[in-house]
């Protein structure tokens, strides 16, 4: 494995998914994501999804920065969180709230368990 990896597309094989049925409000979004870095639970690459709406519950701690599209967070109490390009965040173990993706959305990752 290389000590240096550019984190793109390139990096990994992406896989698709849909979120879990329970936790769809809208829309029917597809996520792909392209896993780079998985170790000692250490998760690392670039995440996509198109436009839909959703139930987010974290357990593990993520930071996030936008690379392209719109996306809306809102927490439980109905704080709304308004992402763009260039937007960096994290959610702690703890955050409830809902994920919507205004328009087809990009970031890359870094989440540890």
């Amino acid at each position: 494995m290389p000590s240096f990896l550019r984190l793109t597309p390139t990096a990994a094989t992406p896989e698709t998914e849909r979120p879990a049925p329970e936790r769809m409000i809208s829309g029917d979004p597809v996520h792909t994501t392209w896993n780079a870095e998985e170790r000692d639970g250490l998760y690392c690459g670039i995440w996509q999804s198109t436009p839909g709406k959703w139930r987010i519950s974290y357990d593990e701690w993520e930071y996030c920065r936008i690379l392209s599209g719109r996306s809306v967070i809102t927490d439980e109490n109905g704080a709304e969180h308004h992402l763009g390009p260039g937007d960096s965040f994290i959610l702690r173990p703890g955050f409830t709230g809902t994920w919507e993706v205004i328009e087809t959305t990009r970031k890359d990752y870094v989440i540890r368990l």
